[in-house]
């Protein structure tokens, strides 16, 4: 079980990693090791995964998430498959932990009779500075 908040796991079976060619540069080892971690998490037949949060997750992820409900992570960061690995076990459980907090409920509120009146002064500076600029004429 991997442990993302208090409340929170998944299990190692609902995550796939495939292996695939890392793009760019790598020498005389990139064609012949498969470094890059594609990741996949199908959250959407997650049990661990309320649907409240799933909808906080498909906002988050994005492109990342496919129709179906299944997110998808590429990593390959790094030149060893073991580290893509963990960076990108390590991004997806971010993602979920950035979904579980719920955002925050705004109140509306009015700004106060002192704030409005700071306002309104500072725009009637800026205007008698504006109108007192005049234009240059010949004989000044």
């Amino acid at each position: 079980m991997i442990q993302v908040t208090a409340s929170i796991s998944l299990s190692e079976d609902e995550i796939e990693e495939r292996f695939i060619q890392a793009p760019g540069p790598g020498g005389q080892n990139v064609n012949k090791v498969a470094t890059a971690v594609q990741l996949r998490f199908d959250a959407a037949n997650s049990p661990a995964l309320s649907p409240a949060l799933l909808r906080r997750l498909a906002l988050l992820a994005g492109s990342r998430m496919t129709r179906a409900g299944t997110i998808v992570l590429t990593a390959s960061r790094f030149r060893s498959q073991e580290r893509n690995r963990q960076d990108a076990l390590a991004r997806l459980l971010d993602l979920i932990r950035a979904a579980a907090t719920p955002p925050k409920h705004r109140r509306p509120t009015k700004p106060s009779l002192g704030a409005k009146r700071r306002r309104l002064e500072g725009k009637r500076k800026r205007g008698s500075l504006k109108k007192n600029r005049g234009t240059v004429t010949a004989h000044d």
